[in-house]
Formats: C-alpha cells, sequence, structure tokens
C-alpha cells in the first residue's frame, strides 16, 4: 500500500516546500513599514497560510508531472519520475490536482482576502506555465519570467498575512521577480549543458530551440542589472543602510552562476541546494546582515549619502 502511495506523494513534490519559504520576507518588510501589526497572534496564521501555500504548491505541482510527462522521458534524469516511468494513475493524478486545489484556496481563504487572492493567482499562473494552448513554458525568455513571478507572489503572500492596509512598492516587488529570474534562467543554463545536445534539448523542451549558453547568459545578466536597478531604487527611497549590503549581495551573484557550470549543476534542482555547504552559509550571513540593516538605525550612514546642495 505505502508502495502505491508513494509516487502520488512524490507527485506533489513535498521536498520543494522550502521554496514557499520566499513568503517570509514580505513578512519581514511588512513587520519593518508597520512594527505595529506583528504580535504571537501571527505565529498560528502564519502556520494556516504556509499550509495553504504548500496545498497550492503541490497542486500545480502535481498538474505539471503529468503534463511534462511526455516530454520528460527525453531527460536523462526526469524520465524516473512516476509519471513518466508508469507508476501513476493519470486520473488519480487528476484526482489529486484537483482535490490539493480545493483544499488550498479553502485554507487560504480562512486567513483573509488578500491573502486569498493572491493565492489563487499562483494557481492560475501554474496553469498558463503549464496548460495548453497558452502553455508559457514553451516559450523563451516568457517562461523565465513566468515562473519567477511566483517569487513576488509569494511575496505578496507574505505581505498581506501581516499588513492589508496597501501593497509593498513596486521597486521592492520587482527585485523580487528579477532575482527569481536570474535563479530560473540559472537552472535552464544547467539545465541545457547537462543534457549537451541541442536537438535533444530541443525534444525535451521547446523553449531550447531559442536557447543556447550564449543566449542565456545574456539573460542571466539582463536580469541581474534589473535587480540591481530596483533594489538601488528601493535602499535609496526606503532604507538607505541595505547599501552596506550590496558588495555580499554582489557577491552572491557570481557564486551561484559559477555553480551553473558545474557537471550535472545543482542549480537544476533547487531543493537539493541545501546540501551545497558552501552556498547556504553564504547565503545566511547575507540574510543576517540584510535582517540587521533592515531593523537597526545606523544615521551616518543617511548622513554620507545624502545629496549635498551648494549654497545660493
Amino acid at each position: 500500500m505505502l508502495s502505491s502511495i508513494k509516487p502520488y506523494i512524490q507527485i506533489a513534490r513535498p521536498d520543494h516546500w522550502f521554496k514557499n519559504v520566499f513568503m517570509i520576507p514580505g513578512i519581514g518588510f511588512a513587520i519593518y513599514d508597520s512594527p505595529a501589526s506583528i504580535s504571537w497572534a501571527l505565529l498560528p496564521e502564519f502556520i494556516v497560510a504556509f499550509l495553504a501555500l504548500c496545498l497550492i504548491a503541490s497542486s500545480n505541482y502535481t498538474i505539471n508531472e503529468i503534463l511534462d510527462a511526455p516530454k520528460d522521458k527525453l531527460h536523462p534524469v526526469k524520465k524516473y519520475r512516476p509519471v513518466p516511468s508508469g507508476k501513476i494513475n493519470i486520473k488519480i493524478g487528476y484526482i489529486q490536482w484537483f482535490v490539493l486545489t480545493a483544499a488550498g484556496l479553502l485554507v487560504g481563504l480562512a486567513v483573509n482576502k488578500y491573502f486569498f487572492v493572491f493565492l489563487a493567482l499562483l494557481w492560475i499562473m501554474g496553469l498558463l506555465y503549464n496548460v495548453r494552448p497558452i502553455r508559457l513554458k514553451d516559450l523563451p525568455y516568457l517562461d523565465v519570467l513566468s515562473e519567477s513571478l511566483n517569487n513576488p507572489i509569494r511575496l505578496f503572500l507574505g505581505w498581506y498575512l501581516v499588513f492589508q492596509k496597501y501593497p509593498p512598492t513596486l521597486s521592492l516587488v520587482m527585485a523580487y521577480w528579477m532575482i527569481g529570474a536570474f535563479f530560473m534562467a540559472t537552472k535552464r543554463f544547467g539545465e541545457y549543458r547537462r543534457i549537451g545536445d541541442k536537438e535533444v534539448a530541443a525534444n525535451y523542451r521547446k523553449s531550447f530551440r531559442h536557447y543556447n549558453e550564449y543566449r542565456l547568459m545574456l539573460s542571466m545578466v539582463y536580469y541581474v542589472s534589473a535587480l540591481s536597478l530596483f533594489f538601488g531604487i528601493f535602499l535609496v527611497r526606503y532604507r538607505i543602510e541595505l547599501i552596506l549590503s550590496v558588495p555580499f549581495l554582489a557577491g552572491f551573484i557570481p557564486m551561484y552562476m559559477r555553480m551553473g557550470y558545474w557537471e550535472d549543476s545543482p542549480v537544476q534542482y533547487p531543493e537539493k541546494l541545501y546540501k551545497q555547504r558552501a552556498l547556504v552559509i553564504y547565503s545566511s550571513i547575507v540574510l543576517i546582515i540584510l535582517l540587521i540593516l533592515l531593523f537597526y538605525d545606523m544615521p551616518i550612514i543617511e548622513t554620507m549619502f545624502a545629496p549635498k546642495h551648494l549654497p545660493q
């Protein structure tokens, strides 16, 4: 019985739930913007919200596994997934997708209406990304931008869990979107190099008919440049202390890009990045620095970077 249930658990990808921690920065920025919103009541609300998010994420993973199965058979690793390897009854798989969707939306509705709206948007993006005739994952660049849009959606989910009077500033949302696009483009880069054959790669993923290493690298540079621009706007307007984090954030980018060149690169499997000890340690240090700079005032920094005007 356990062996028959296990493939259905696998296509829900609970090992990918860690990605939902991208909701937490939304909580952090909301608390920074409205310190009065913090209370112990947030803890049970966070648990309910995180459960709803995990259910909707698993719903999207399930439909992804079902619809991608014919293409996954062409991938050197993904061909062993439960659906392409024939371990799943497709009808039961669709029932699982529906149940996870309904459960996730019902739990999300219990949080608040704004949280529910963005949770539903996350689910809709899963459909647009996976389901024909749109199927954004087949379109070059739109595949990266649509998948990484889940990043700012998670930011909104964290924000609205805490604070519902107005949304987060656009510069922060765009910066969050662009860092997600960078991660996704690097993943595509790793996948393309792993397959190692242009025709096989194109048969596996339609967008690879357009992509090559050069174009993917250029897109990564574009997303990092856009990230820098929007993050710069945010820190100048709202939190100048964050300027001290720039050298550390800049160091993260080449570290992650370098991993894209590794043989069978781990960036292809974000759920396994926790095994990269150096990356985890460095990311933790950067996160701590960001939190300190977000909540600890340094008037001298504002004085140093404030514009100076000559007397008339």
